[in-house]
């Protein structure tokens, strides 16, 4: 059984605080972005800081293994961009929906970025549990 959305009516003395609303979100969805992006950085740049440190203290040792920090951190600078990339879809939508007077949850967006998010952490797990067997 489907179910169906809930769609509020908004009156025009409320649109004002609606659209500001929507707007804040958007940027809260930003912030949330760039720090993905960000740790996705720091994340990949790890692997490389290890490297560069094993060579000084052991320069003699033949260092071969990369690790996933690179993949894993590129995928959550992906992660971020894409996160940018739904936030501005939806503040559109959005907008739409408040100019027409009528808003309604969008659940499925709130489904897939849990999704993604939920995969990278297990991701993340599943290297850091490998790697703590080797060390």
């Amino acid at each position: 059984m489907a179910q169906q959305r809930q769609q509020v009516m908004i009156g025009d003395e409320k649109r004002a605080t609606e659209y500001l609303a929507n707007e804040r979100t958007f940027l809260a969805w930003i912030r949330t972005s760039i720090a993905i992006i960000s740790l996705g950085f720091v994340v990949a740049k790890f692997s490389l800081w290890l490297r560069e440190l094993a060579a000084q203290l052991a320069p003699q040792m033949q260092i071969s293994q990369v690790g996933a920090s690179m993949p894993i951190g590129v995928t959550m600078m992906a992660l971020g961009g894409v996160l940018a990339v739904l936030a501005a879809w939806r503040y559109h939508v959005v907008n739409r929906a408040i100019e027409n007077g009528v808003v309604s949850a969008d659940r499925g967006l709130v489904i897939l970025v849990t999704v993604m998010v939920a995969l990278l952490c297990v991701a993340m797990i599943v290297y850091m549990l490998i790697t703590a067997q080797h060390a």
